[in-house]
């Protein structure tokens, strides 16, 4: 998965990015209400780590701000990412706040990794509609594993195939436009060109070939993944 994590104590995203990371997961750092503004409207996302204490940046205002502004526009934008807000505030009403202004889930500081970790599975899979194991012909991917199996046996990619081909069994069977699959692999705002979209989806297809998944482009909606049998 891509993470945003938003989070301005230092000890804290050190170690949840380094956790996120060793788990497979591409992490973005954002350490302020206009970063994590910035960040989130010009890349997209599998799921959205929230603290609701944030600070300014330098160039703005001094003092602190509120988290739930930041998810509030971009749910007023549309934008319907998973959102899991990791707050030491922990009384109701503050609760009831941060889900109201549109979060998925709550969990109050101090808390586990990898109950965070397990959370962001489950939103993802909610919002995607799919299960921690999924199947097309021979390729099977294993998300809490983060890994590939061909044939039953386990399929290293490299990274850029890996995340392609993740996104187009999140679920199986579903069409992703090539303008999706070219925010999800970006960074920021250097936008990942068609043509290498095209090449990574020509490799994947080689490596398909006789498994039984086939990825079919959809001409002017994109591709979608699908068994050949």
């Amino acid at each position: 998965m891509r993470i945003l994590l938003v989070e301005d104590d230092a000890v804290l995203n050190d170690l949840m990015s380094r956790s996120l990371a060793a788990a497979g997961h591409r992490v973005d750092l954002a350490t302020n209400l206009e970063d994590a503004a910035h960040r989130w409207r010009v890349q997209a996302f599998d799921a959205v780590l929230l603290d609701l204490n944030l600070p300014h940046s330098a160039h703005e205002r001094s003092g602190l701000g509120s988290g739930l502004t930041v998810l509030r526009g971009a749910r007023a934008r549309g934008d319907r990412t998973p959102v899991l807000v990791l707050t030491a505030r922990d009384r109701t009403e503050e609760r009831i706040a941060g889900l109201d202004a549109g979060a998925d889930d709550y969990l109050g500081k101090p808390f586990d990794l990898g109950e965070v970790e397990a959370r962001l599975r489950a939103l993802v899979r909610r919002s995607r509609g799919t299960d921690d194991r999924v199947e097309v012909g021979q390729l099977v991917l294993d998300r809490q594993a983060r890994r590939f199996f061909l044939a039953s046996q386990p399929w290293d990619l490299p990274a850029r195939e890996f995340e392609v081909l993740h996104e187009l069994m999140t679920p199986p069977g579903r069409v992703v436009s090539k303008r999706e699959l070219s925010l999800k692999l970006s960074d920021g705002e250097d936008a990942l060109g068609d043509n290498a979209l095209e090449a990574f989806i020509s490799r994947l297809r080689r490596k398909l070939a006789g498994s039984g998944a086939a990825i079919r482009t959809l001409r002017g909606l994109g591709y979608v993944l699908e068994d050949e049998g």
